[in-house]
């Protein structure tokens, strides 16, 4: 699966897996920079999907919050 296939939860896992190997204190010095790549793609990752997540509810909010005024500014229009 290609970086920009994967969905957040897939990576964040892949994530952990790869840190879980760093940590190893087997870890073949050649494969060593291989993960450390895939770990820093799959943060670049993570970041993407949380900064999208967080533009998309700040919109909705932002609706929400608009709708409220809108509806306020009608119920104020018709109690003259």
């Amino acid at each position: 699966m290609s970086t920009q296939e994967i969905g957040y939860a897939d990576a964040l896992s892949e994530l952990q897996q790869i840190l879980g190997e760093l940590e190893a204190e087997d870890i073949d010095i050649d494969v060593l920079a291989v993960k450390v790549e895939r770990a820093a793609e799959l943060i670049r990752v993570c970041r993407g999907r949380i900064n999208d997540a967080e533009v998309r509810v700040k919109e909705i909010v932002a609706g929400l919050d608009h709708e409220s005024s809108s509806s306020d500014s009608e119920d104020a229009s018709s109690d003259d």
